[in-house]
C-alpha cells in the first residue's frame, strides 16, 4: 500500500473509517489499519484535528501571527530557543523559516490583550529575541486547505447596461 496516498486521504478528511479508506486505496481494511498504527508509533501522524471557522463560534477567538528575530550564541541554537517557546499553550504553530525573521509563531488566545501580554510578558524577555513583529488575524479564508466563509462564491449583484 502507497503510504503518500494514505497520508493524502488522513489529510483530506482523517473522520473517514478504515473501511472507506481502504476501499479508497483498493487495499485490505486489516494492512489499513496497521500502517495507520504504524505510521502514529513511528510519529508521521501526530494526531487529528478539527478545522474550526471562528467567526461562526459565538466565544471571541483570536489569533496572530508573530515574527520573532534571535541572536545566537555559542551555547545556545535555534532548537533550544525553539523548544522554549514550542512549550508555552498559546503557541499554536512555531517554525524557523527563511528570510528577514528566524521564527514564525501562530498564537491564540482570548483576546488582542492577552496575546499582546503573552508577547511582551513571555517571548520577547527571552534572551536570544531581539525582536518581534505581532499581526493579528483579522479574518481568515482558507485554513489547512479548506475554505471558509458562507460558501457563496459571489455575493455582488450583477449589473447589466
Amino acid at each position: 500500500m502507497d503510504k503518500q496516498s494514505l497520508l493524502d486521504l488522513l489529510r483530506h478528511d482523517a473522520r473517514e473509517s478504515v473501511d472507506d479508506i481502504a476501499r479508497q486505496l483498493g487495499a485490505d481494511a486489516d494492512a489499513v489499519a496497521a500502517a495507520l498504527e504504524e505510521l502514529e508509533d513511528d510519529g508521521v501522524v501526530r494526531g487529528y484535528q478539527a478545522v474550526v471557522d471562528w467567526n461562526r463560534v459565538d466565544d471571541e477567538h483570536v489569533r496572530a501571527q508573530v515574527e520573532v528575530d534571535v541572536e545566537l550564541d555559542r551555547e545556545t541554537g535555534y532548537e533550544q530557543i525553539a523548544r522554549r517557546i514550542a512549550r508555552f499553550p498559546e503557541v499554536a504553530t512555531l517554525r524557523l523559516v527563511s528570510g528577514d525573521y528566524d521564527f514564525f509563531i501562530e498564537v491564540e488566545g482570548d483576546s488582542m490583550h492577552d496575546i499582546s501580554n503573552f508577547i511582551s510578558e513571555r517571548i520577547a524577555p527571552i534572551p536570544e529575541v531581539t525582536k518581534t513583529v505581532t499581526h493579528f488575524v483579522m479574518d481568515s479564508y482558507k485554513e489547512e486547505g479548506i475554505e471558509l466563509g458562507d460558501g457563496d462564491d459571489d455575493d455582488r449583484l450583477s449589473v447589466s447596461p
